[in-house]
């Protein structure tokens, strides 16, 4: 296709990918066109000369990873990823022959069903490695995937055999450093010296509101040497020597990871939408797509036009390149396998998220005793039985693994330092780490992490993603209510668990007991598309004598009976979820001796107890039974959906406050007598409510 002026090849390619974005962007009326336009150069240099990469198979285990952090800038990565043809990987995990990204997805951006929606998502797309949108989560998630491939490099590497030795690359603008889960996640980065790791950040200067210096003026470059990280500067985004110079130099750096920082034009090309933040979230219009064309030398009616040589120019770029690096991997991986098969088959069932056969042969249980073990202790015990035999499962917490018993004990577990210990060190920096847990996870480890529940607000928008893109992470957060004591209302969780069950396909789990930590354990493990979250006390909480109670394995269905009356047939229900479920075995002890039918429900996961049958549901909580009691050391909010509109639940609607927690636990009301007095209440209250239905002209 001849072009005004006889553009070059990569001119020609170029003005494809900004051509398509504006295209795209109007036609949905809706969308981001500038940063496409200014990063064009960027994606190209980086994805045909250099990005190990094969589009004919694009989740190969060993790729180069590319993260759209910028995630508004979504049709930059759709257009690359048509132009490279990129094949779509399917449910069985094998490519196929259709694109990933075709010509008719890009005009139907932003619709529904499209696999081109507004923001890149993981789940959506092949080739998209990770849900972006949220500003700085996609730089913390390549932290993750850099953080993994040095721990796969360092267990499954052998002399001759790099098997794993992939570099992770992402595209930032300035709202990403703003954001404070950047600022964590480069700190950490810096500290970890991970050379394999690039980000190319977009100095274009323009934010939504205008010019950046309207609240962001500090020196970018002194920030991130102050980090530890190489900082190198492309003072001219359309300079393909001096991006293939910085990138070289990335790829030659083994000592710390590196930042490109490339001064860049928002809208380039567009004459009156250039370097204003008019083309920062908006159509451009069409009489200024005209106007951009005209300046690319493109002709400006024609709309979605990919000429046939930029496809052919792309082919004998990434296309050739990528296979052969695919296929060399191919050869040796296949060597590796003769001569270190059991490396090759974890390295296999690690790809698959597929436990070893072994994995759960030496999980503890407990006996039975009245003063028990604190459930974040009896959770340490369970990982570490379980982390010998998985050896994939890493993780750490944010300073804080002393008290969350997160810490890998057991002989060779050793630390993270860029190389094969499993314990990692996250630092104060709650946030990042969520979003490194899923990068890690997106690079097919099995990654944990631990805090105080009442951190997990830092790290809500990383379990939220995790939860939309269906990764198995697990998060584990210990001191759950204001039993925790002294440290006071600032530390001790309110609303907590409420919020996090709001969470869709996240999985929330606060057992009761030991014995409910080893089944909940054995829940997680065992999810592969889901994240989980285990909540667990700092105080000992009695360990149940399952001889005289229901199975701890019960805990699988989210809720179970635990204590109930011999005929089966309760007056009152008691529910409750972790430390409370002893409290009402306690009341109904009491209740029995006073003559009073009463059932125990455990209902450590209302997520798990939801996905059951309504046969299941209806025989734990019988709805012609509706004298009931919740308990919980949290906000009442939600359990009226199981204790029905006139149910009692015991809970905290307040704050806490600064006392022991037996002492807490008396003023917040949380004892048997209270306990008993609900149940005796909501007896009396169901028997009035029936006689009221009974009574005739009485609206029930």
């Amino acid at each position: 296709m001849a072009m005004s002026g006889q553009q070059s090849i990569e001119q020609l390619s170029i003005n494809t990918i900004r051509t398509l974005a504006m295209d795209a962007v109007q036609a949905a009326n809706s969308g981001h066109p500038g940063t496409p336009m200014a990063l064009a150069p960027v994606a190209y240099c980086l994805w045909n000369r250099f990005l190990r990469f094969d589009p004919a198979d694009p989740t190969w285990l060993n790729r180069d990873r590319f993260v759209l952090s910028v995630g508004h800038a979504s049709m930059l990565l759709y257009a690359i990823l048509h132009l490279c043809e990129v094949r779509e990987v399917g449910e069985g995990h094998e490519p196929g022959q259709d694109l990933a990204v075709s010509l008719d997805d890009m005009k139907r951006f932003r619709q529904l069903d499209s696999k081109c929606p507004g923001h890149p998502e993981q789940h959506c797309t092949t080739g998209v490695e990770t849900t972006t949108g949220p500003l700085g989560q996609g730089l913390a998630n390549s932290v993750g995937m850099a953080v993994a491939q040095r721990w796969m490099a360092g267990y499954f590497n052998r002399p001759g055999f790099d098997v794993i030795d992939f570099d992770v690359f992402s595209l930032c603008g300035d709202g990403c450093l703003m954001e404070g889960v950047s600022s964590e996640a480069a700190s950490l980065a810096g500290h970890l010296k991970l050379s394999n790791l690039c980000w190319v950040y977009d100095n274009n200067r323009i934010t939504i509101e205008g010019k950046t210096d309207l609240a962001f003026s500090e020196d970018v470059a002194a920030r991130f040497r102050a980090y530890g990280w190489k900082v190198s500067h492309v003072a001219d985004a359309n300079d393909l020597n001096a991006l293939a110079q910085a990138l070289e130099s990335f790829k030659n750096e083994t000592q710390a990871p590196s930042l490109i920082i490339v001064d860049s034009h928002i809208a380039f090309g567009a004459p009156n939408k250039q370097d204003t933040h008019g083309a920062h979230g908006e159509p451009l219009g069409e009489d200024e797509i005209r106007l951009a064309k005209k300046n690319y030398g493109w002709p400006e009616d024609k709309k979605f036009l990919v000429p046939e040589e930029v496809l052919g120019h792309f082919r004998s770029g990434i296309g050739t390149r990528g296979q052969a690096a695919r296929d060399a991997w191919t050869t040796m991986f296949h060597a590796y396998g003769e001569q270190y098969p059991e490396l090759a088959d974890q390295l296999s069932n690690m790809e698959s998220r597929q436990l070893p056969e072994s994995w759960d042969q030496d999980l503890p249980e407990f006996p039975a005793d009245p003063k028990g073990v604190a459930t974040r202790a009896s959770s340490g015990k369970v990982l570490n039985a379980i982390a010998k035999e998985v050896p994939w499962l890493i993780g750490g917490s944010a300073d804080l693994a002393p008290s969350t018993k997160t810490l890998l004990t057991f002989e060779g577990a050793g630390e993270f330092h860029a190389g094969a210990g499993r314990n990692m060190h996250f630092g104060v920096r709650e946030h990042a780490m969520g979003s490194i847990l899923s990068g890690m996870a997106l690079s097919s480890v099995r990654p944990y992490g631990a805090g105080f529940l009442i951190f997990s607000d830092y790290g809500r928008p990383a379990f939220r993603l995790a939860a939309m893109m269906n990764l198995p992470v697990i998060y584990v957060f210990t001191h759950d209510s204001i039993s925790l004591g002294e440290d006071g209302p600032t530390h001790q969780p309110i609303e907590h668990l409420a919020s996090l069950r709001a969470i869709p396909n996240l999985v929330l789990i606060r057992p009761g007991d030991a014995n409910e930590v080893v089944e909940a354990w054995r829940v997680i493990m065992q999810l592969q598309r889901q994240p989980a979250i285990l909540v667990l006390t700092r105080q000992a909480v009695p360990t149940l004598d399952r001889t005289r109670f229901a199975p701890a394995s019960g805990l699988a269905k989210g809720a179970y009976v635990l204590a109930d009356v011999e005929n089966g047939k309760p007056e009152v229900l008691l529910l409750a979820s972790g430390s409370e479920v002893s409290l009402c075995v306690q009341a109904y002890e009491e209740l029995k001796s006073q003559g009073i039918h009463a059932r125990v429900v455990s209902m450590p996961s209302w997520a798990l107890f939801e996905q059951q049958s309504q046969e299941y549901r209806d025989s734990v909580l019988p709805p012609e039974v509706t004298a009931r009691v919740s308990c919980e050391q949290a906000t009442t909010f939600g359990w009226s959906k199981y204790v029905g509109s006139n149910g009692t639940s015991l809970g905290i609607d307040t704050y806490g406050a600064s006392a022991p927690y037996k002492v807490l636990l008396e003023h917040f009301g949380f004892t048997v007598d209270r306990v008993v007095a609900a149940a005796k209440q909501q007896l009396t209250t169901s028997v009035n409510v029936e006689h009221e239905r009974e009574q005739p002209g009485t609206l029930a």
